[in-house]
């Protein structure tokens, strides 16, 4: 237990623009599965060995899925969202699948991947794309999802904490906001928001 915080202090989220260039950019020099998978990651806030369970129906059969979270045996519906469909079509159609029921994180040997392989691979891509981010691995993907859906949030910020911690399954908002890294000026700008 005590690895796993050490892991979440030590990764960061990457700003969210940075992040979707890093998609396209993935995208375009054919990487199409790291593409997807940081795409996957960070709009749909899922742990790495959740995502290492989707398959391209789950991705391509409806607005949303199902999934039972390996970590905490919880069942969790993930809206997708409309404009990253298209990018995970695209990556499909990249891919040229043929059974809709792989997985979509497959080696070239045809495995699922590894986390392990997965963080040296964005160790990789890290230096290739000149990443502005200290500590990048697969936890950046969930932390990026949290933070964007906090920083949009504006005035509601407080409301968003506790659906995210609701949607990572944390105790309290409390450890939402250390897992996020979010301080409390941050909260207390949501004041300056307001009109009068």
């Amino acid at each position: 237990m005590k690895q796993e915080y050490h892991e979440y202090r030590t990764s960061n989220a990457m700003d969210w623009d940075a992040m979707l260039s890093l998609v396209r950019r993935l995208y375009r020099d054919g990487d199409y599965r790291m593409s997807l998978l940081i795409g996957c990651g960070c709009f749909f806030g899922l742990r790495i060995s959740d995502l290492l369970t989707l398959t391209w129906s789950m991705l391509l059969d409806g607005e949303k899925f199902t999934i039972y979270e390996k970590k905490t045996g919880k069942r969790r519906v993930v809206k997708v969202n409309k404009g990253f469909q298209k990018h995970i079509k695209q990556c499909y159609d990249s891919l040229h699948i043929e059974n809709e029921d792989e997985k979509c994180f497959l080696s070239r040997k045809k495995m699922v991947y590894s986390t392990q392989r997965i963080n040296i691979l964005f160790k990789e891509i890290k230096t290739k794309y000149n990443l502005k981010i200290d500590h990048f691995s697969t936890h950046t993907m969930r932390k990026t999802f949290g933070r964007k859906v906090f920083e949009s949030a504006g005035t509601d910020a407080p409301l968003a904490l506790m659906r995210l911690q609701t949607l990572f399954n944390h105790a309290s908002p409390t450890i939402t906001k250390r897992y996020l890294g979010i301080t409390d000026s941050e909260l207390e700008s949501s004041y300056d928001l307001l009109d009068f």
